[in-house]
């Protein structure tokens, strides 16, 4: 479901649309300024038009990648668990079980599952940002995976028959583990230059959709008054300002 402040956008570039087919069937309107023209007006709609059509593909493209991660993490806990299991029978020095039964605790106590959606508008980067909470926490788990796969190396009499536990197919795993959070940040941070971009086409001071929108009404009411109908028509017609 598209967020409160997404559709606001598409509100806004929908009203350009709405705004610029009226004042075109007025025939006083002759703005003395490029921008403000009806074929200026047209090709700003286009455009950004064009920017919210990108947004939501790099959207998509995330939310896809974020899928892929919680999947390729779905099975992490329980092969920790089955890596411990093995190593309890194996007849370890305290020390080395320990640090292996620590580093199983810290992936296994790295968060509950969260169905995290991909960034909205209304999300911001903080120390509060379940998005960034999330990334570290797969982050972690994969270190944290790393290094007891390093212990296991250390381990000569760590050699289990079943190929999911076996070392060739553990570093593997966190290869992909790896390559899925990567695919996330790249993904997102594609997001968020096409999110810049859709900002500065609507809300740049003075060349922006909202500005030039605001311009407009001013030109219709220097044209035909403050009481008029035509006036008062393009009036109606709503423009909100959204930072985020």
């Amino acid at each position: 479901m598209p967020s409160t402040s997404e559709v606001g956008h598409a509100k806004n570039v929908a009203n350009l649309q709405k705004l610029t087919q009226q004042v075109s069937v007025y025939t006083l309107y002759n703005p003395p300024v490029p921008n403000l023209t009806i074929a200026s007006l047209q090709a700003l709609y286009t455009m950004a038009n064009a920017k919210l059509s990108e947004v939501q593909d790099k959207r998509h493209n995330n939310k896809i990648a974020i899928a892929l991660r919680q999947t390729a993490f779905e099975n992490l806990k329980s092969t920790c668990t089955r890596i411990i299991n093995r190593l309890e029978i194996l007849g370890l020095v305290p020390g080395t079980l320990d640090q292996a039964k620590s580093l199983n605790r810290s992936i296994q106590g790295g968060g509950k599952k969260k169905s995290i959606s991909a960034v909205t508008d209304s999300e911001q980067p903080s120390t509060n940002n379940p998005i960034s909470t999330s990334r570290q926490s797969y982050t972690q788990q994969t270190e944290n995976f790393g290094i007891l796969l390093q212990l296991l190396a250390t381990l000569s009499n760590y050699n289990p028959d079943e190929d999911e536990l076996k070392l060739s197919y553990l570093n593997s795993y966190k290869d992909s583990l790896q390559g899925a959070t990567q695919l996330v940040d790249q993904t997102e941070a594609e997001l968020n230059v096409m999110l810049i971009e859709r900002n500065k086409i609507l809300y740049t001071e003075e060349t922006g959709l909202y500005s030039i929108a605001q311009n407009v009404k001013k030109y219709v009411k220097s044209l035909y008054g403050a009481t008029s109908p035509e006036y008062s028509t393009v009036s109606a017609i709503k423009f909100t300002i959204i930072t985020n």
